[in-house]
């Protein structure tokens, strides 16, 4: 039982290191290929190609920045259905939602990684027989 359960685990901790590793170049990649830079009066990672967790997070953070300071500080559920600023807003939620989801893509992919390496050596330890015993002597 207990070489199904190491073997079951190195398997699984792979798979799921691999899958990671895959969802974070997927992910990233495809960032890259939209071409967006971080905004130069962004807070962090100015001028930084968005192609990782950080860099999406500081340009979503600029984009709500600067659609506040578009609608006199104003959100989409805050402005009235009439006003033209509302689509800028809507713009901007849209924008940043989409960046924050790939933030939380990283993250799962990193998660992913990190517990499939634990995993697969908590299999590999399950394997190693334990150090036999001595028996002690009786008084």
């Amino acid at each position: 039982m207990r070489k199904i359960a190491s073997l079951t685990a190195i398997i699984v901790g792979v798979v799921m290191a691999i899958a990671g590793v895959v969802t974070w170049v997927v992910v990233s990649t495809t960032l890259a290929d939209q071409k967006i830079t971080v905004s130069d009066d962004a807070s962090c990672a100015a001028g930084d190609d968005v192609n990782g967790p950080i860099s999406a997070y500081c340009q979503a953070d600029i984009i709500n920045h600067h659609a506040l300071e578009a609608t006199g500080g104003k959100t989409y559920a805050e402005l009235e259905q009439d006003d033209p600023l509302r689509e800028t807003a809507m713009t901007s939620s849209f924008l940043q939602a989409s960046l924050f989801t790939s933030v939380v893509a990283f993250g799962v992919a990193l998660m992913a990684i990190a517990v499939g390496i634990v995993l697969a050596l908590i299999g590999f330890a399950i394997r190693v027989p334990a150090p036999a015993r001595e028996p002690v002597a009786a008084p």
